[in-house]
C-alpha cells in the first residue's frame, strides 16, 4: 500500500513537471532515448567483433541482440570510457572530462572514504571522492548541471533503472532523483550488487548486514523469487516506459545494468551451454552475465517494436570501462582476458578503456555501418541533447564532450585533429591488492595501472606513468595490443603528444600526485 501511494505521488509530480515545460515543445517530434550502459564489459566480451578481425572472446560469448542492433545502426570501433566506473559515469551525465570534474577514482558507498591504494613515495590530491552533486552541499564533490535534469526540464520523462554510483551515501546525488531523474529504480551509491539472485533478496538478507557494499534495494516485490537481477531490471525498465507512454511524452531511459560486474554469479538460464563449450565454471558464469545482458537488450528492442515506438526510439549501447582482467576472480592467464587488447579495467592500456559501442537512430543512422572516429564517454552528454533538440543550455560546468551525431549520420567522417585524454592521479585499490596477494614483484605499471595520464590523437596514443616517470607511445591502428613502444624511435611524436597532454590537463585544471618527501605536485616530466 505504501509503495502504491509513493508511485502515485511520483507519477503526479512527474506529470506536472513534464507538462509544465512540455507545453512549450508540443509541436516538436522528439525521439525517445534508451541509453543502455553495461558495467565492466570489455571490448571483446561479445560475439560481435568490434575490430578488423574476430578476437578470441568473440568465439566464446553469444550476443545476438548486439549483432541485431549493430545491423540496424552504427558500430563505433574506437569508443572509449575512463578506466574506472564512477569517473566514467560522472563524465557521462555532466559532459566533463575527468581531469575537470576530479572524480578520478571510484566512490565508496560511505562518505569521506577515499578509495586510493598506497604507492611508495606518493600522496594523493584532494580529489572529489564523494562524487557529484547538483549543489554545493559538502566537501570533495563536483557541482554540475546533469543531463537528466536538462532533459526533465525540457519535457522528457527521465528514469534510471539499475546502477547509479554517482556519489557516496549522504551526498544528494546518491539518490538519482536529486539530479534530474523523475524515477529511480534500484539505484543509489553502491557500485556492485552483493548478490544477483532474487531468492537471496539481492543481498539484503540479514546475514549481509548494511555496511559497505549493501544489497540492491527497491526491488522487494521480487524477493524470494527464482529470478536474476538482470531480468528483474529489464522488467522494471518496461514499467518505466509504460508510464511515459501513458503520459504521452518522450522518455529518456538510462538502462544501467549491474552486470557484468562482480560477483561473478551464474544466470542459470544460460549456464549449461557454456559448460558444454568447455569453459571453466567461473568463466562460464561470467559468460552467462554477458548473455543475460544481451537478452535484456533484445527484450527492450522487442518492447519498443511491440509498442509501435520503434521508429522514434534511439538506442545507444556502451560500457563504463574495460573488462575485468584480475585473477582472481577471473580464471585463465593473468591480464589476458581482453586479448588482443592489453590488460583491463583500471588500466590506461586499451583493455581498460576501449568499449563496445553501438548507436541506432531510426531515419538517421545507416544500417550495418562502422565508424572509426575516436569517441569518449563525455561525448554522450552533448550528443543526447542534440538528439533531443535542446539548444543553448546554460550549465554550471564547462562541457568537454563533443557531439558525435555527425558520425552517426555519416560513419565515414574522421576528425584526426581531436585528442582524447585520460587522467588517473591515483592508484586503483583492487589492482594493487591483487598484485600483492597473487603476483609478488609485479608492478602496477606493467599492466597499465598506477598513477598515469594518457592521450590519443588519431591513431597515436601516449601514456605517462607518474611513478616511473616513463612515457610510452603506441600506434593503435597497427599495434592494437600495445606491444611495440615507439617512444624512443619516434621522439617527435612523443614531444607533440606530451605537450598537448599537458596543455589539455592544464586547461581542465588537473590535479597531480604529490611527492611525499617534498609535498609538491609531481608534474609530468619528459625524459627521452
Amino acid at each position: 500500500m505504501k509503495k502504491a501511494v509513493l508511485n502515485f505521488l511520483l507519477m503526479a509530480i512527474g506529470f506536472c513537471v513534464i507538462n509544465s515545460v512540455h507545453a512549450q515543445n508540443n509541436n516538436e517530434k522528439r525521439p525517445n532515448i534508451i541509453l543502455f550502459l553495461v558495467d565492466d564489459m570489455g571490448w571483446t566480451d561479445t560475439s560481435l567483433p568490434f575490430g578488423d578481425a574476430p578476437a578470441p572472446n568473440n568465439k566464446i560469448y553469444e550476443t545476438p541482440n548486439m549483432q541485431k542492433l549493430a545491423n540496424m545502426g552504427v558500430k563505433f570501433s574506437n569508443a572509449y570510457a575512463h578506466s574506472i566506473c564512477t569517473p566514467s559515469r560522472v563524465s557521462l551525465v555532466t559532459g566533463m572530462g575527468v581531469a575537470r570534474h576530479r572524480v578520478t577514482n571510484w566512490t565508496n558507498s560511505d562518505v569521506d572514504q577515499p578509495t586510493d591504494a598506497p604507492y611508495a613515495g606518493m600522496k594523493w590530491p584532494e580529489w572529489n571522492y564523494n562524487g557529484m552533486s547538483a549543489r554545493q552541499e559538502y566537501k570533495n564533490t563536483v557541482v554540475a548541471t546533469s543531463l537528466p535534469e536538462i532533459l526533465r526540464k525540457s519535457g522528457y520523462y527521465t528514469a534510471i533503472v539499475g546502477k547509479g554510483h554517482f556519489a557516496a551515501f549522504g551526498i544528494s546525488a546518491s539518490n538519482p532523483q536529486n539530479i534530474g531523474f523523475i524515477e529511480s529504480v534500484a539505484s543509489d551509491a553502491i557500485g556492485n550488487p552483493r548478490n544477483y539472485y532474487a531468492k537471496d533478496n539481492f543481498g539484503n538478507k540479514e546475514k549481509y548486514g548494511y555496511t559497505y557494499q549493501r544489497g540492491v534495494r527497491g526491488l522487494e516485490e521480487y524477493h524470494g523469487k527464482d529470478l536474476f537481477l538482470t531480468e528483474v531490471l529489464t522488467l522494471e525498465a518496461m514499467k518505466v516506459m509504460d508510464k511515459a507512454l501513458d503520459l504521452k511524452v518522450p522518455f529518456f531511459l538510462y538502462m544501467s545494468h549491474y552486470a557484468v560486474h562482480t560477483p561473478i554469479m551464474s544466470d542459470d538460464r544460460f549456464y549449461q551451454k557454456y559448460i558444454d563449450k568447455g569453459l571453466d565454471p567461473v568463466e562460464a558464469k561470467y559468460a552467462t552475465l554477458v548473455e543475460g545482458m544481451d537478452k535484456s537488450l533484445g527484450d527492450l528492442m522487442n518492447y519498443v517494436k511491440e509498442k509501435g515506438i520503434g521508429e522514434n526510439t534511439v538506442i545507444l549501447f556502451m560500457s563504463d570501462n574495460g573488462g575485468l582482467a584480475l585473477n582472481p576472480p577471473r580464471k585463465g592467464k593473468p591480464f589476458k582476458e581482453n586479448l588482443p587488447l592489453r590488460s583491463g579495467k583500471g588500466s590506461l592500456y586499451e583493455g581498460g578503456i576501449k568499449e563496445p559501442m553501438i548507436a541506432y537512430w531510426p531515419g538517421v543512422t545507416k544500417a550495418g555501418t562502422k565508424a572509426t572516429q575516436n569517441i569518449l564517454i563525455e561525448d554522450f552528454f552533448p550528443t543526447i541533447l542534440e538528439m533531443a533538440k535542446i539548444k543553448n543550455v546554460n550549465t554550471k560546468q564547462q562541457v568537454d564532450g563533443v557531439s558525435f551525431v555527425k558520425y552517426m549520420k555519416d560513419s565515414n567522417l574522421i576528425d584526426d585533429s581531436r585528442s582524447l585524454i585520460w587522467h588517473f592521479p591515483s592508484n586503483w585499490g583492487q589492482g594493487e591488492s591483487t598484485l600483492k596477494k597473487h603476483y609478488e614483484g609485479m608492478k602496477v605499471e606493467e599492466i597499465g595501472m598506477g598513477p598515469a595520464s594518457a592521450i590519443k590523437k588519431g591513431d597515436w596514443k601516449l601514456i605517462y606513468f607518474y611513478g616511473t616517470k616513463k612515457v610510452e607511445l603506441y600506434n593503435i591502428k597497427t599495434d592494437i595490443g600495445e606491444e611495440e613502444d615507439q617512444a624512443k624511435s619516434n621522439p617527435k611524436k612523443v614531444k607533440e603528444l606530451f605537450g598537448l597532454l599537458n596543455q589539455r590537463l592544464k586547461e581542465q585544471g588537473a590535479q597531480y600526485p604529490i611527492d611525499e618527501a617534498t609535498d609538491k605536485e609531481l608534474l609530468p616530466v619528459l625524459n627521452l
